[in-house]
């Protein structure tokens, strides 16, 4: 087997590996958006159209804790802003038109756009961000529709101890890109106003405001000399 022919078989083994291993979490999702008042069709939708692990999750969240929707909206809206920065950076190199640039605009999540970027070659690149994208986006929609017939079947949440899954979830898949120390002091910080807040705002104002902050310190902090 010739070099190209390897690497091209590495990347899709890892990319394939990454969308497993972050699919299967989507049952965690549906079982938590059925029990916090969603139905399956609702909880599936998010899935389908939203399609960004953390901000489904902050929309339940919001939604368990008496929240409006719409204040839910707004707070994934704001978590997935990163996506459109990870956009533009893989723009130059996934060099989409047509109907392909609003499917590849669709999969611009982290894992894929990491795997992306990850490569030695365009072409390499190119070819995790898709195998990467589309086998989340498949395990991650199945799992999902799995995971809400299971929470629908589980009943009260609180009944269980579950009402605080939603956070412990939210955690978990956060925890994980708190590599820096920078990272970790304005999570710190955006976690701090959001406590301060939680007694004299509604349900779903803090989170919006603590990630309004995070972004707002990322966007005028200090910029990092070097690639």
């Amino acid at each position: 087997m010739s070099e190209p022919d390897t690497r091209r078989r590495t990347v899709i083994a890892d990319s394939l590996g990454v969308g497993i291993a972050t699919g299967a979490y989507g049952i965690s999702f549906g079982a938590l958006g059925t029990s916090a008042g969603l139905d399956v069709a609702q909880t599936c939708a998010l899935s389908l159209l939203a399609f960004t692990g953390a901000s489904q999750f902050a929309f339940i969240g919001v939604v368990a804790s008496g929240g409006a929707p719409l204040t839910g909206a707004l707070t994934s809206v704001l978590l997935g802003s990163r996506n459109l920065f990870y956009g533009v950076s893989l723009a130059a190199m996934l060099r989409l038109r047509g109907i392909r640039r609003l499917l590849g605009a669709h999969l611009v999540i982290d894992e894929s756009t990491a795997m992306a970027v990850a490569q030695t070659e365009p072409r390499l690149g190119r070819l995790g961000f898709w195998w990467t994208g589309l086998s989340i986006f498949l395990l991650w929609n199945l799992t999902t529709f799995a995971g809400a017939l299971a929470g629908t079947a589980i009943g009260d949440p609180r009944a269980y101890g579950l009402d605080a899954a939603v956070g412990a979830a939210f955690l978990g898949l956060l925890w994980p890109r708190l590599r820096t120390r920078t990272g970790r002091g304005v999570a710190l910080l955006a976690a701090a106003v959001a406590l301060v807040l939680v007694p004299w705002s509604p349900a779903g104002v803090p989170i919006i405001v603590g990630g309004a902050v995070a972004v707002l310190t990322g966007l005028l902090g200090p910029r990092r000399s070097g690639p």
